[in-house]
């Protein structure tokens, strides 16, 4: 039996960038960087879309799985604006 990785069935599906129009944001990198001690998304998003660069939380919502892990981990500083994208564009799972 073959073991698959989680990244070889992301892979499969597909992801229609809205350039210019993130349906996620940080409202404030301060607070990420002053209040959130812990800095929860970038280890909780199923996607991988929040990285942590010298103290810093970035993200990049190529990809983004439209789970809303990160607006529930940080509902209590309600840093993240999040939305689903608009028609047409986000992701489309291969297998429904």
């Amino acid at each position: 039996m073959s073991i698959i990785k989680v990244e070889e069935k992301l892979y499969q599906n597909r992801y229609i960038v809205d350039e210019n129009r993130p349906h996620i944001y940080i409202k404030d990198a301060a607070v990420c960087e002053k209040e959130c001690k812990t800095k929860p998304c970038t280890f909780c998003c199923p996607a991988n879309c929040y990285t942590l660069d010298a103290g810093e939380v970035t993200l990049v919502t190529d990809g983004c799985l439209e789970c809303g892990t990160c607006r529930v981990i940080c509902q209590d500083l309600g840093n993240i604006s999040w939305n689903y994208p608009r028609g047409g564009y986000g992701i489309s799972y291969k297998f429904g």
